[in-house]
């Protein structure tokens, strides 16, 4: 497969039939190229020279980027993204052979679902993430950063009342405004320092466990949209092991940008796919994961409509161990 090419046209994808062919190249390509996704899959008794179809291409569990390094080729890594975690904790480890590439793929995605970035001052409240090294989420808040309207905007730790105030001021002065934030510091502005930003667009990327206590998502956009005057809240649906997220603009539903998929899969058997408005875990094909491994099982329930957008409803306790004693040697 060449690269080169491949990477020249991933971003400019147009129909299914494209994306269907893409992914079984890359299937191949990584199937030959990644000894623990091959292994992995030779485990399940697949044979790669008859998967002809998405509907064969088995998922990798999310949990092997913390007991594996998944890596397609060798290569030296650019940047290794680290999942977050607990002292002790096993965390996820994304080993990114090119940078450049997630720097289009969240970049193109982005203008995708909100146009030029150009336009807006973005602002990030991202208490956790900016005090650890290795996240993507703030690898990604910078490089947007450097595309926004930069009158105004930028990282914010513990300054919320700081915040409150620019913000208004970037609202005086008629500026476009993104706020990007974790759930768990957004819920502190509202109720220590709250702003009213109607015309402003809040994005939340989860990030309450361990921090508050759980609650549904209804009960947490209701609280935002008032804390901020907004009628509806924009979500994030991201992770370590990806180079690709979903955007939703209200309620919860997600949509994907072109090169990215999600198939729900029978969580009492992962080889098997529920059709639309069913539940199940969250498969994702992320075509930009070229280095690493496009075909992820995650640890999340959601079900898929039939127009493709998808919706995320918790998750699922024995995710970790599904799949894992396969490569136990």
């Amino acid at each position: 497969m060449d690269l080169t090419e491949f990477k020249r046209n991933l971003f400019n994808l147009q129909t299914l039939n494209e994306f269907n062919e893409t992914a079984l190249h890359l299937f191949r390509y990584q199937y030959t190229n990644n000894s623990v996704y091959k292994r992995f899959v030779d485990a399940l008794g697949i044979h790669a020279e008859k998967v002809y179809s998405l509907e064969q291409i088995p998922f990798l569990p999310v949990s092997f980027f913390k007991t594996h390094e998944i890596r397609t080729g060798n290569f030296p890594a650019e940047v290794v993204f680290e999942s977050s975690g607990t002292t002790g904790m096993e965390t996820s480890k994304h080993y990114v052979a090119d940078a450049g590439l997630y720097q289009q793929s969240f970049t193109k995605g982005l203008e995708l679902f909100y146009g030029d970035l150009s336009d807006y001052s973005i602002f990030a409240l991202l208490p956790s993430y900016l005090e650890r090294k290795n996240s993507s989420l703030v690898y990604m808040v910078e490089k947007i950063l450097l595309h926004s309207n930069r009158q105004m905007g930028g990282f914010y730790l513990n300054e919320l009342e700081n915040l409150q105030n620019h913000l208004l001021e970037a609202q005086r002065c008629g500026l476009k405004i993104m706020l990007i934030g974790v759930t768990f510091a957004l819920l502190d502005m509202v109720e220590k320092w709250p702003v009213k930003i109607p015309d402003a667009v809040i994005i939340e990327t989860g990030g309450m466990k361990g921090r508050r206590e759980e609650i549904t998502r209804m009960e947490l956009h209701e609280k935002l949209c008032k804390g901020f005057g907004v009628e509806k809240i924009h979500s994030e649906y991201g992770m370590t092991e990806l180079l690709s997220q979903a955007w939703s603009a209200g309620g919860g539903i997600f949509r994907c940008p072109p090169w990215m998929k999600i198939r729900i899969a029978d969580t009492n058997d992962p080889l098997s796919y529920l059709e639309t408005g069913r539940t199940g875990g969250i498969n994702i094909i992320d075509l930009a994961n070229i280095h690493s491994c496009s075909f992820i099982a995650t640890q999340d329930l959601g079900r898929v409509s039939e127009d493709g957008s998808f919706e995320v409803l918790g998750r699922f306790d024995n995710s970790d161990i599904r799949g894992c004693s396969l490569l136990a040697t």
